[in-house]
């Protein structure tokens, strides 16, 4: 069985340049946890739902993103009125980060004509949940964990 056999031909993409906000919520309509990046036509990242978590989830410390709990935002004493500011400043700071400053760069990919086999081993030794898959320098699909048990699935 080869990748094509099993490869999603219509991916989910986005550009380098959205705002993070525009990358989740195209992970969110269409179901997906991970997409490719481009730059125009170009491949040049993956993005997905664990490196838009980790954008909120840096160290306040480190000068990082500071998300206030639940009860922070509606138990918020006059003394703490001060993390209005630092809410607002978050989440402006969140408008303004673009795909391409926390896409993965370095991406792994295979073509439509490798093994299935490949591309699982490729997933498990690099760990990761997706491959773009390429042929002559063009985006020609994406193959998915899932999309590779499913194959297997329908072939037994």
């Amino acid at each position: 069985m080869k990748v094509r056999d099993v490869m999603n031909t219509d991916p989910v993409t986005c550009q380098a340049g959205d705002p993070v906000s525009e990358a989740a919520k195209l992970l969110k309509e269409n179901g997906i946890s991970g997409m490719p990046v481009l730059e125009g036509e170009s491949l040049v990242g993956v993005v997905s739902e664990s490196d838009l978590l980790r954008l909120l989830a840096t160290e306040d410390e480190k000068g990082g993103l500071w998300l206030p709990s639940p009860f922070e935002i509606f138990e918020v004493p006059i003394r703490d009125l001060v993390h209005y500011e630092r809410i607002r400043a978050s989440l402006d700071q969140i408008t303004r980060t673009r795909v391409s400053d926390v896409m993965v760069k370095r991406v792994h990919v295979i073509g439509p004509e490798a093994p299935v086999e490949e591309a699982a081993a490729m997933m498990v030794r690099h760990h990761i949940n997706r491959l773009p898959v390429m042929e002559e320098g063009r985006l020609v699909g994406i193959v998915t964990r899932g999309d590779i048990i499913e194959g297997l699935g329908e072939s037994a």
